[in-house]
C-alpha cells in the first residue's frame, strides 16, 4: 500500500528491511529516496546498504548524491521531497515528541511522498496511544482521531495533543473495553511487527 510502519526488535535486521524497500521503491519510481536517520547512524546505514549491494551515500547538502541518500533528521529542512519518489525514516520513534520541531518537519515532508516507511524497534514503549503520531506521518488516522475513536479519557478532557504530551498518562486516556479487537486490527493494517523470526514464520 505505500506507507507502512516496521517495527522490528533489535537484530531482527531492521536496516537491512528499511534498504530493501527504498532500493524497490527507487526501482519503481525512477527517483532517489530519503533514509532519514539519527545523527550517529548515518554513515553505519551506508555501510550497511554496501554489505548487501545497495547504492547508497551521506548527503548534508540538501542534494541527493545516491538513488538511497542517507541523511540526519536535522538536515531534513534542506532537501526538497518534489526530488524524492519515497522516504524512509530509520529510528522513527523519535515522532513521540508529539509537539517536536522535527515531528512536524518529518510529518510535512512525507506529506508530499507516495512511499513512506517508519521503523523502530521500540514503537510505543510507554503508552498505545504514541501509535497515532505514526499513523498521521503515514498519512493515515490522525492522532486525535485515533484517541476520539478507540479511547476513553476518565477526566473527560479534550482530546488535544498538547495537554496530552505535557501531562502523559496522567490525562487518563485508556483504549475502550469494545475496542480490543478493532484498534490492534486498524494498527495491523499500516503496520507489521516482528519479536522473533517466527512471528513470521520462520526458525527462531
Amino acid at each position: 500500500q505505500g506507507c507502512v510502519g516496521l517495527f522490528a526488535d533489535c537484530v531482527l535486521g531492521k536496516s537491512p528491511m528499511e534498504l530493501a524497500v527504498a532500493d524497490q521503491w527507487y526501482r519503481h519510481t525512477g527517483k532517489p529516496v530519503l533514509l532519514l536517520t539519527p545523527l550517529a547512524v548515518g554513515f553505519q546505514m551506508v555501510h550497511e546498504a554496501h554489505k548487501f549491494g545497495h547504492d547508497a551515500a551521506v548527503s548534508r547538502t540538501g542534494k541527493p548524491t545516491a538513488p538511497i541518500t542517507v541523511t540526519n533528521y536535522e538536515q531534513l529542512p534542506k532537501f526538497n521531497p518534489d526530488a524524492f519518489g519515497g522516504v524512509v525514516c530509520d529510528e522513527s520513534s523519535i515522532l513521540k515528541s508529539f509537539d517536536g520541531v522535527i515531528r512536524g518537519q518529518v510529518t510535512e515532508f512525507m506529506r508530499r511522498l507516495p512511499y513512506r516507511l517508519l521503523g523502530t524497534a521500540t514503537a510505543a514503549p510507554n503508552d498505545w496511544t504514541e501509535l497515532g503520531t505514526s499513523s498521521e506521518a503515514l498519512g493515515g488516522l490522525g492522532y486525535t482521531d485515533m484517541l476520539s475513536r478507540f479511547f476513553t479519557n476518565k477526566q473527560r478532557t479534550t482530546t488535544n495533543r498538547s495537554s496530552f504530551a505535557k501531562a502523559g498518562r496522567d490525562v487518563g486516556w485508556r483504549l475502550k473495553g469494545h475496542a480490543r479487537q478493532p484498534y490492534w486490527r486498524w494498527v495491523a493494517s499500516w503496520a507489521r511487527a516482528l519479536r522473533r523470526p517466527s512471528d513470521f514464520g520462520f526458525s527462531d
